[in-house]
């Protein structure tokens, strides 16, 4: 695992992972520009679509071991875990805002 390719959140994520096989990290995959076929190919094989040489920024849910996996090609630049939205404050009803 090369680690200096995670960023700190799914660094510590990775931490809480408990079969490593299973796809549960939603993660960003920033690469270097598609210059031949072996990148889409192993990016295919993770279940992303749509590859294609125009592209450097994918999304996937991947298991720890497709991050590792990942963090050693050298064409990706880094991953980053994809944080879940939601709303700030759910309490305030349209009309409070104030505007």
């Amino acid at each position: 695992m090369n680690y200096q390719k995670l960023d700190a959140a799914l660094t510590a994520a990775l931490n809480d992972v408990q079969n490593p096989e299973e796809p549960s990290l939603a993660v960003f995959i920033h690469t270097e520009p598609m210059l031949n076929s072996t990148p889409t190919a192993v990016l295919e094989s993770l279940g992303i679509s749509d590859v294609t040489s125009d592209k450097d920024i994918f999304t996937a849910t991947l298991s720890l071991n497709a991050i590792s996996h990942l963090s050693e090609q050298p064409w990706v630049k880094y991953l980053k875990l994809s944080q879940t939205l939601r709303l700030v404050n759910r309490s305030r009803g349209i009309g409070s805002l104030g505007v």
